[in-house]
C-alpha cells in the first residue's frame, strides 16, 4: 500500500507566505501536507506532473453570498472553478439562520431583492433540504451536506434581529435591553456552536441593496447601540470575527464607527470596500492611511479591496443596484406587471427625470462599481427584435441626444418595448494597474468581493483570482507572485479566522492549486455567457476557468483540467479549524 495519497511532483511551490518560489515535490496523505520539498520514504496513490506549473494554497474567498447555492452546489461555482478551496458564508448581515419555519418564505424573497438570487433555484435547490431553525442547527446541517469547498460562518445579523425582535420592529426601532440581551445569548450560542463572528450592511435609508419590499435592509438602519452590543460579545470571547459595509453618506462618521467597532470589540474587522479610480489616487489612498491610523492605535481593521475586472450586463426585469435612488427603487419593485404600469406612468418617469438631474454628480459616483454612469450604459440586447435592432451597440446618452429624451427615458422606452428583457452593459472603459498594486501591497489590504453567489444575472465576481494573477503578475508583472499569493490565501485565512489554512506547509491542510501561468484565463472575457444550471429552470451568467491542472481540497482533487471529479472533501470549519 502506498505511503501518501497525493505525490505532485517537480512544481515551482509559492507557498503563500511569501518566501521566494522553489522548484520542489508536495507530498499528501489524510488530507493533510505531509511533506515539503526533498525526497520522501515512499509511493504515493497518485501522482500528479507539476513540471512547469505553480504549486499553491488553495484561494480564500472572503466575501460570498453562497448560502443558499451550497445547498445545490457544493463546489460554489464560479468561485470553485478558479481555484477557490474555502469561502465565507453570511456575509453583510444575510442568510438563513436563525430563521422561524413560518418565516423562510420571507427570508428567501428578502435574498430575491437585495442579493438578486433567484426565488425558484432556492426553492427548489435550498427548501428541501432546509432542517434547521437555530444557527446550531443550521450549522449541524451544513455540516451534514455535501461540500467541495470548505466554509465558515458569520452570524446573519439581519436574521439575528428579525428573529428576537420581528421584521417591523427590527426595522424601525432600536432593541430594548431585553432583546438585546437575548442577541447576545444567541450570539453567544452560535460562537460556541462554531460561528466565527459576526456581519452587517449599513447603509442607511436609500440602500444600494434594498430589501424586497424596497425598504432599508434590517441592518441598514441598526443603531449603534445594537451593533456595539453584539460586538460586547466578541470581546468578552476573546475570539471572533466581524465583516462590515457601512456606507450611509457620511463618511467621515462611518470610519469612526468602524473604528470604534474594532476598539469595542477588540477583535479583527474586515472593511468593505475600497476600490481605486481610473485617474485620481486620492481616493484609495485616503483609505490606505486611514488603514493605517487604525493599525497605529492597536486597531485591527483590514480593508478589502475591489479587484476584480468584472462587466456588468443587466436588465430591468431583475435590477435592484440602483435602490440608492428612490425613484428607481420605486420603478424597479414589485410584480413584472407592476414595474411595466409604473415605467409607463408619466408623474414616475418625470420624477426620475427630476432625480437624474438632481443628483447627477452623486450618482456618478455611486455608479462606477454598477456598471458606470447611466448615460455611458451601452444597449446589448433588444429581445432580439428586428425593428430594435438599430439601438445595439449605442450608449443611452447617444440615443437620448437623437431622440430628444433623457437617458433614463431611453431605458425604460427599450424596457417597456421587449417586456423588460432588454440588456444594458456597463462598457469596459479600463482598469489602473498602478492603483490596484499600490492597495495590494499594503499592509492590511485584502483582495477580493467577489459577490459570489449572489447578483448572478449581472456579473461573474467570483472569477477574480484568476484575474488578479492574470492581470497583475502575468501581465503587468507588477505583483510579484509570491506578493499575490500571499493576498489570495495566507492573508485572508488569517483575517477571517480560517486555522491552519491558507499556506503550504507541513502539516496544515491540504488545500492546494496546481496551475499554468501562462494559461489562465477567464472565458468568455468581460460579462462572460449566459448558462441555464440553476435549479428551477434559473439562468446565470458565468466566466470559465483556464489554466488550472488540479484543484485540491482537504486531499482530494475536486477540478482536473477544469472537469470536476465529484468528489466531496470540504468541511464546514467551526471555529475556523477542521
Amino acid at each position: 500500500m502506498a505511503e501518501y495519497d497525493i505525490h505532485i511532483k517537480g512544481g515551482t511551490i509559492v507557498d503563500g507566505t511569501r518566501v521566494p518560489r522553489y522548484r520542489g515535490d508536495v507530498w499528501i496523505k489524510d488530507g493533510k501536507i505531509a511533506q515539503l520539498g526533498g525526497r520522501a520514504t515512499g509511493s504515493a496513490d497518485k501522482v500528479i506532473d507539476a513540471d512547469g506549473l505553480i504549486v499553491a494554497p488553495g484561494f480564500v474567498d472572503l466575501h460570498t453570498h453562497y448560502d443558499a447555492q451550497i445547498r445545490w452546489d457544493p463546489y460554489c461555482t464560479i468561485s470553485g472553478w478558479h481555484g477557490v478551496t474555502s469561502v465565507v458564508l453570511g456575509n453583510c448581515g444575510f442568510g438563513f439562520a436563525p430563521v422561524k419555519p413560518d418565516f423562510r418564505e420571507r427570508s428567501m424573497l428578502t435574498m430575491v431583492r437585495t442579493e438578486a438570487i433567484p426565488y425558484q433555484s432556492m426553492v427548489e435547490g435550498m427548501l428541501p433540504h432546509w432542517d434547521w431553525e437555530t444557527i446550531p442547527e443550521y450549522l449541524d446541517s451544513l455540516e451534514r451536506a455535501p461540500l467541495g469547498v470548505n466554509c465558515i460562518q458569520y452570524m446573519p445579523t439581519a436574521s439575528l434581529m428579525t428573529y428576537v425582535m420581528g421584521l417591523e420592529a427590527a426595522k424601525t426601532r432600536a432593541a430594548t435591553p431585553q432583546e438585546r440581551k437575548e442577541m447576545q445569548r444567541l450570539l453567544h450560542e452560535g460562537m460556541d456552536a462554531g460561528l466565527c463572528g459576526f456581519s452587517i450592511q449599513r447603509l442607511g435609508r436609500n440602500s444600494t441593496q434594498a430589501d424586497y419590499d424596497g425598504t432599508p435592509m434590517v441592518t441598514d438602519t441598526m443603531v449603534d447601540e445594537d451593533i456595539l452590543a453584539l460586538a460586547e460579545v466578541l470581546a468578552e470571547r476573546d475570539e471572533g470575527f466581524i465583516q462590515i459595509t457601512q456606507a450611509t453618506g457620511k463618511i467621515k462618521k462611518d470610519l469612526e464607527f468602524v473604528e470604534k467597532l474594532a476598539a469595542v470589540s477588540g477583535r479583527p474587522v474586515i472593511h468593505n470596500a475600497i476600490a481605486p479610480t481610473r485617474r485620481n489616487p486620492d481616493p484609495h489612498r485616503k483609505s490606505l492611511d486611514w488603514l493605517q491610523r487604525c493599525w497605529s492605535q492597536g486597531l485591527q481593521v483590514y480593508g478589502q479591496c475591489a479587484t476584480v475586472r468584472s462587466g456588468f450586463v443587466f436588465s430591468l426585469e431583475h435590477w435592484n443596484l440602483y435602490d440608492f435612488s428612490k425613484t428607481w427603487r420605486a420603478l424597479t419593485t414589485g410584480t413584472h406587471e407592476e414595474k411595466l404600469t409604473k415605467m409607463a406612468d408619466p408623474a414616475l418617469r418625470e420624477a426620475m427625470v427630476a432625480d437624474e438631474v438632481r443628483n447627477k454628480a452623486i450618482y456618478r459616483k455611486l455608479r462606477p462599481g454598477v456598471g458606470g454612469p447611466l448615460e455611458d450604459l451601452v444597449v446589448q440586447g433588444v429581445a432580439r427584435r428586428p425593428d430594435l435592432q438599430k439601438y445595439v451597440g449605442r450608449s443611452l446618452e447617444e440615443i437620448g441626444h437623437e431622440e430628444g429624451k433623457h437617458p433614463g427615458e431611453v431605458m425604460l422606452d427599450l424596457a417597456l418595448a421587449t417586456d423588460l428583457r432588454a440588456d444594458f452593459l456597463g462598457p469596459d472603459k479600463g482598469s489602473n494597474a498602478e492603483f490596484m498594486v499600490e492597495l495590494m501591497e499594503a499592509p492590511y489590504t485584502l483582495p477580493g468581493v467577489s459577490d459570489g453567489g449572489a447578483h448572478t444575472k449581472f456579473f461573474t465576481g467570483g472569477a477574480w483570482p484568476t484575474d488578479l494573477l492574470k492581470w497583475l503578475v502575468r501581465d503587468e508583472g507588477k505583483l510579484t507572485l509570491e506578493e499575490a499569493h500571499y493576498r489570495l490565501s495566507a492573508l485572508p485565512a488569517h483575517a477571517a479566522g480560517f486555522r491552519d489554512r491558507g499556506v503550504l506547509r507541513e502539516g496544515a491542510a491540504a488545500d492546494v492549486v496546481v496551475y499554468a501561468m501562462e494559461e489562465l484565463d477567464m472565458e468568455p472575457q468581460w460579462i462572460g455567457e449566459v448558462v441555464e444550471d440553476l435549479p428551477g429552470g434559473e439562468w446565470r451568467r458565468v466566466q470559465r476557468a483556464q489554466g488550472y491542472q488540479d484543484i485540491i481540497v482537504n486531499g482530494e482533487v475536486t477540478f482536473e483540467n477544469g472537469v470536476c471529479t465529484g468528489a466531496t472533501p470540504g468541511k464546514l470549519l467551526r471555529h475556523g479549524r477542521g
